[in-house]
């Protein structure tokens, strides 16, 4: 599995905004433990959702200001943006059948 590309402020509006494929956000830090144990479960969905939706994570350390535009409050929190809108929304450690769902449902 390929490492999951992070974004930045500079180019979360045409990966992200502008993404006519529906796009999967994990929101996250380092410090992290949470973020950490869902991390390989973020990189099968963007392994396996190759050319059919896009996966990144945003460090919330670094990028603190699109964390909050997005109200973030509490990490992980994971977003799926289809036609630039926030189409669903999970914060916490989820399973990748309900990550893996919400991206499906984003793509029709």
């Amino acid at each position: 599995m390929g490492k999951v590309p992070e974004l930045t402020d500079k180019d979360f509006q045409a990966e992200v905004l502008e993404s006519s494929l529906p796009v999967l956000v994990d929101f996250w830090a380092p410090s992290c433990g949470p973020c950490r144990q869902i991390g390989p479960v973020v990189e099968e969905l963007a392994g396996e959702n190759a050319g059919q939706a896009k996966v990144f994570k945003l460090n919330v350390s670094d990028y603190g200001d699109l964390a909050t535009r997005y109200g973030v409050m509490h990490i992980p929190t994971l977003m799926v943006f289809k036609q630039g809108e926030v189409f669903r929304q999970f914060v916490g450690l989820k399973t990748k059948r309900e990550l893996q769902t919400a991206i499906d449902e984003a793509k029709g």
